[in-house]
């Protein structure tokens, strides 16, 4: 499986892209800025797409994505997500005010987009030339959220990725249940704002710290750090390192590298 980061940054400035991934070529794990560096066709041959929550890097990109290839598809757009996730598209975004409501155009039988409920917990098998079995995994965050656990329908391993999220004890029981492959996780903010990561649920490096120490300790694989804000992201990295370097249960002994946008992630 082939995972193309997109956007892997928690804001915009030159080079950085909120978040998105493409799977192999037609699978859209959220919809944030990067979306916009993909070709017409490439757009166009993305068939669904799994939102991890409703916040604009997550979802920017999407209503400009279904402008721009909704009249070249035969068929919706498929967006699968959690119910708050999409009552608050429907209300905010695609209400006929910010944008036009793509679930009616260009009319109630052959419209854009469609979507799709998903809960946590559940499994689903989305693509057909390469079916891809994802998992909904449990997120903490300000508004209802999720991460994906994603592999080949026929067997492998995971791609896991944790979505916006704190402190998170019920998603590392499920992670250390499966076979990971790799996983992507949020670090937003430097430990200098740990405050307020805390208070907007996101990870600091001590945090993050806290979380990896779930791991059990058999388990070895690389992780990703995503998420960063662009003034802190030096700041962020070289501070999982210093802690890594004092042996800091949850960071020592790990492979841990910083996610870039334009980057293939192959497994």
């Amino acid at each position: 499986m082939q995972v193309r980061v997109l956007g892997c940054s928690g804001a915009i400035a030159k080079d950085c892209r909120t978040t998105s991934f493409l799977v192999d070529a037609d699978l859209l794990v959220d919809a944030g800025t990067g979306v916009g560096d993909l070709t017409l066709d490439e757009m166009a041959a993305i068939d669904d797409v799994v939102l991890t929550h409703s916040h604009l890097d997550h979802i920017a990109a999407l209503p400009l994505m279904l402008d721009a290839v909704g009249s070249r598809r035969a068929r919706p757009l498929r967006v699968h997500a959690l119910a708050a996730t999409i009552d608050a598209l429907r209300a905010h975004v695609f209400n006929n005010v910010i944008w036009p409501n793509f679930e009616r155009i260009p009319s109630p039988e052959s419209p854009f987009v469609s979507f799709h409920e998903i809960t946590v917990g559940q499994r689903l098998e989305l693509g057909s030339d390469a079916p891809k079995l994802i998992e909904v995994l449990p997120a903490v965050h300000t508004v209802p959220a999720c991460g994906f656990a994603i592999r080949r329908a026929e067997g492998g391993a995971h791609w896991v990725f944790s979505g916006d999220t704190e402190r998170n004890p019920p998603f590392w029981e499920r992670i250390n249940a499966i076979d990971v492959a790799m996983l992507v996780i949020e670090t937003a903010f430097s430990s200098r704002e740990e405050a307020l990561a805390e208070r907007s649920l996101h990870l600091s490096p001590v945090a993050l710290a806290h979380e990896l120490a779930h791991i059990d300790p058999g388990k070895q694989y690389p992780i990703y750090i995503t998420h960063t804000k662009p003034a802190e992201t030096e700041e962020i990295m070289s501070q999982i390192e210093m802690l890594a370097g004092r042996e800091v249960a949850g960071l020592a002994q790990r492979d841990i590298r910083w996610l870039k946008a334009d980057g293939v992630l192959t497994f």
